[in-house]
């Protein structure tokens, strides 16, 4: 399947690149280019930020009834165009079509939720000691938003900043990952014919170095938001100091899975299988570092590597794979070797470590297991992102936790026992911004956000709309 070729969304239209450069969609999973997109460079760049700021003085002096009405018919077209951009996000990942109804879904639930919780975000009255003044705070749109986006996710992670960006009154800029930004742009060409108000969102992929460092270094925007590596909102945050900037940030993470002795193991294995390799691996909350209990670490490992075993990988509509590729040939170069500088090192590879049999074409990598590292191993302290488990032994419950904390990062953790002292002890020394206890849960309206250099601010939840509203106190004499 080949979508062509497809334009920036700037101003309500879709356009050519100023400079007319073009990039190649190529599929993880087959290595054909699936379709052509508009490749922005800074004078691009500037384009948008001008256009959202018209768009910006247009919708946040609509109200929130009117902007809702907007939002609903996005959403309405959304649902229309569900296979075709389900489609994109397939060609796009390699992930199968089944998956990517996240993506959409995502979308369709930011669209509906957030008025709802745009509506309940209510004036503060203060009462005034003195009884001489009234005073009130009140939330007022922050403008321009721009917003850098990971490719793991493509539409979810759009979804989850238009959604909260809209209600608030603010205008948005989206620069999905260069990697994956087919799906972005079919949305682009679903706002355009829908004729949605110009300006309000913008689509716009480029390099790095001229798309977004001129969007961040600009006055322009006054929220920056992103969903990436560390590393990379670390480069943001430094670039934005040109002017004072709300600045909301999902980063890397490195989950610790704490498995107690008395846990239900069937479901520990489960949901552990679930998280470790859907999307390849490829996904922030994705527990990297699995941490058993010695005395049912063997049961737990048994059970775990016979389920791992199972797991279909491949490719296709039709096909229905438990597992796509990664999403380049680097990424799996990179995993592959972190697994083999840690067998090296003495830990022990259980299973798959390489490429699947009969997957020559594509980004694929075998379900993988490693054991016996210590915490000095790359396994162990950096964000995989890949089809790789690594699985440790602990012998209490302040050995598991001074390992679950062992890291820079603090986005996500899982805990599973059966004890409610325990777990209470887990939920409040756990250094995470989400302690996730006998099984897992997300939602738009459950606050996702890390901490450490897992990043700032929240997305999903009423949260989310913080980072998109400015507090003004209004007083006013009696």
């Amino acid at each position: 399947m080949n979508f062509g070729y497809k334009k920036l969304y700037i101003g309500g239209e879709l356009r050519d690149s100023i400079s007319g450069a073009k990039k190649d969609v190529i599929c993880p999973a087959t290595e054909e280019v699936v379709g052509t997109i508009a490749w922005a460079g800074k004078e691009d760049a500037e384009l948008a930020l001008e256009e959202a700021q018209k768009g910006f003085k247009y919708w946040s002096k609509l109200s929130l009834k009117e902007r809702t009405v907007w939002m609903m018919k996005l959403r309405e077209e959304v649902l229309k165009n569900d296979d075709l951009l389900r489609k994109a996000v397939v060609m796009e990942m390699g992930k199968s079509y089944d998956a990517a109804w996240e993506d959409i879904e995502s979308i369709v639930n930011a669209l509906e939720f957030y008025p709802g919780a745009m509506r309940n975000m209510h004036d503060e009255i203060i009462p005034d000691i003195e009884n001489t003044h009234r005073h009130k705070i009140v939330n007022q749109p922050a403008g321009v938003a721009v917003a850098y986006l990971a490719w793991n996710f493509p539409l979810l992670n759009v979804g989850y900043k238009i959604g909260p960006a809209l209600a608030a009154g603010c205008s948005i800029i989206i620069k999905p990952s260069g990697l994956a930004s087919l799906s972005s742009y079919v949305l682009g060409e679903i706002l355009y014919n829908m004729n949605f108000p110009a300006g309000v969102i913008n689509f716009i992929s480029g390099p790095v170095s001229e798309v977004a460092y001129t969007m961040t270094t600009s006055k322009i925007p006054k929220v920056l938001t992103m969903i990436g590596s560390s590393q990379s909102g670390r480069q943001v945050m430094a670039d934005s100091a040109t002017s004072v900037k709300h600045v909301s940030m999902e980063l890397g993470g490195n989950a610790p899975f704490i498995v107690c002795e008395d846990a239900d193991l069937e479901t520990a294995t489960n949901i552990g299988i679930a998280l470790k390799y859907g999307n390849c691996g490829q996904i922030c909350v994705s527990p990297n570092r699995f941490l058993i209990h010695e005395n049912v670490y063997d049961a737990f490992l048994e059970m775990f590597i016979a389920k791992a075993k199972k797991i279909k990988v491949g490719f296709g509509i039709d096909e229905k794979p438990d597992m796509g590729p990664l999403v380049t040939l680097k990424d799996r170069e990179r995993i592959i070797k972190m697994v083999k500088d840690d067998v090296a090192s003495g830990a022990t590879l259980e299973l798959g470590g390489g490429i699947p049999a009969g997957k020559s074409v594509g980004n694929f990598m075998e379900p993988t297991i490693i054991t016996g590292l210590t915490t000095e191993m790359r396994c162990f302290k950096e964000e995989i992102f890949g089809p790789v488990a690594a699985i440790m032994k602990f012998s209490t419950n302040k050995e598991a936790i001074e390992l679950g904390n062992d890291t820079v990062y603090g986005l996500v953790s899982y805990v599973f026992s059966k004890n409610e002292k325990d777990l209470r002890m887990f939920g409040e020394e756990l250094d995470f911004g989400e302690v996730q206890i006998n099984g897992v849960k997300y939602a738009i309206y459950l606050p996702h956000g890390g901490i450490k250099e897992s990043g700032i601010g929240h997305d999903c939840s009423y949260l989310a709309l913080n980072d998109y509203l400015v507090k003004k106190r209004i007083t006013t004499a009696l």
